[in-house]
C-alpha cells in the first residue's frame, strides 16, 4: 500500500541511491537527490552499468527483457553499498524479487510517446519506402496500426536500440527517417525541442508506466518507506498499479506487445485503455492479426482496487483472443 505525505518525516540521513550511469537515469537519480535533500537528507549518487546497458546490438525482447536494467542495481541494495535504486517504472518488471518493493511512486511526467523526425511532420508525411526506428514491440505493432490505418504498407519499422543522445544521433546521420521516443525522457534531458508532435493515447497507447519514476528498496526497510513517503504521488501510483496488473495478468515481460494507459476521470474514477497486437503472422493464416482492444473504469482508491481494475481489463483482452498464438 503508498504511504502518503501524510506520514512524518524520520531524521536527516546519509542516503545513497543506485543508478543506472545513462544520461537519463542519471538526470532521474539527480532529481530524486535534490528532492530528498530539500527535505533535509543528505544524499550521493552511485552509477552502475547494467547488462541492459552493454548489450546494444540485439533488441530486449531477445536477450532477457528491461529486467537487465535493474538487476545490478538490486544487487548494490542487497549488498548495502545503496539504500534506493532510481528508475523508469516502465523499465521495471511487474514481479520484484523476493525481498525487495517499491517504495514510491513519484508524480507523472508526460507519458505519450514522440514522433521525431527531421523533415516528415507526421506518418502520413513519410515518402515511399521510409524506415522508422523504435525498440520496443509495443510501438512496432501501434505503428502498424497507424500505417496500415493509412493504407500504407510499404513503411519500414527497423529496430533501434542506444540511450537518447544514441538514437537522435543515429536519426541525424540519416539511418532513420524518423523514430518513435518517450515524451517524458526528452523533456527530461532538454530535448523537448526535438519532438515534432506527441501522439494522443488514442492513436499510440503508452507503456504501463511511461512516464513514471519509481524508488526501489529493501522490502525491510521501513525507515526508507517514511523517508520517501513525501515524494510519493498517490494518483499516479493507482494509475501505474493498474496498468502495471494489465501487463503481469498477460505474462509481464517486454517480449509482450502491450500497451496499457490508465487515466483519471474525475476524483475517483480511473479509466484504463489497452491493446494488445501480434508481431508476427498468425500461424497458417499468413497475415498479422488486428490489435485487440480492451477498456475498463471503476471507482478505485486502494492498490488492490486498482489490481482488480487491470486484472478485468487484461482478462477481456485475452476473452478477445490475445496470447492465442502464443506457445
Amino acid at each position: 500500500m503508498p504511504l502518503t505525505s501524510s506520514v512524518p518525516q524520520t531524521s536527516v540521513r546519509s542516503l545513497v541511491i543506485a543508478s543506472r550511469e545513462s544520461q537519463l537515469a542519471l538526470w532521474q537519480a539527480r532529481y530524486v537527490q535534490k528532492r530528498l535533500e530539500q527535505l533535509g537528507h543528505k544524499v550521493t549518487v552511485l552509477g552502475m552499468t547494467t547488462r541492459g546497458d552493454q548489450i546494444l546490438d540485439r533488441t530486449l525482447s531477445k536477450v532477457g527483457g528491461k529486467g537487465l536494467f535493474v538487476k545490478e542495481l538490486e544487487s548494490a541494495l542487497e549488498d548495502g553499498r545503496a539504500d534506493l535504486a532510481v528508475h523508469s517504472l516502465k523499465d521495471v518488471p511487474m514481479d520484484l524479487p523476493e525481498g525487495f518493493t517499491l517504495g514510491c511512486v513519484m508524480e507523472r511526467e508526460d507519458p505519450r510517446d514522440a514522433w521525431v523526425s527531421n523533415r516528415y511532420s507526421s506518418l502520413a508525411d513519410l515518402p515511399p519506402g521510409a524506415v522508422v526506428g523504435t525498440s520496443s514491440l509495443r510501438r512496432v505493432v501501434l505503428l502498424r496500426d497507424c500505417f496500415a490505418r493509412l493504407g500504407r504498407s510499404d513503411i519500414r519499422i527497423e529496430p533501434l536500440r542506444g540511450n537518447v543522445n544514441t538514437r537522435l544521433r543515429k536519426l541525424d546521420e540519416g539511418l532513420f527517417d524518423a523514430i518513435v521516443l518517450a515524451v517524458a525522457g526528452l523533456k527530461r534531458l532538454g530535448f523537448a525541442n526535438r519532438i515534432s508532435h506527441a501522439f494522443e493515447p488514442g492513436q499510440m497507447l503508452p507503456a504501463a508506466g511511461q512516464g513514471a519514476l519509481a524508488i526501489e528498496v529493501l522490502a525491510q526497510r521501513q525507515d526508507l518507506l517514511l523517508a520517501l513517503a513525501p515524494l510519493a504521488h498517490q494518483p499516479s501510483w493507482l494509475a501505474v498499479t493498474a496498468e502495471r496488473a494489465v501487463s503481469r495478468e498477460m505474462g509481464g515481460s517486454c517480449s509482450m506487445p502491450l500497451a496499457a494507459h490508465a487515466v483519471w476521470q474525475g476524483q475517483t474514477t480511473l479509466h484504463i485503455d489497452a491493446a494488445w497486437g501480434e508481431v508476427e503472422d498468425a500461424p497458417g493464416a499468413g497475415v498479422v492479426p488486428p490489435l485487440i482492444r480492451a477498456v475498463g473504469s471503476a471507482a478505485v482508491s486502494t492498490i488492490e482496487e486498482a489490481r482488480l481494475l487491470g486484472q478485468r481489463v487484461a482478462q477481456q483482452l485475452c476473452e478477445r483472443g490475445a496470447l492465442r498464438f502464443r506457445a
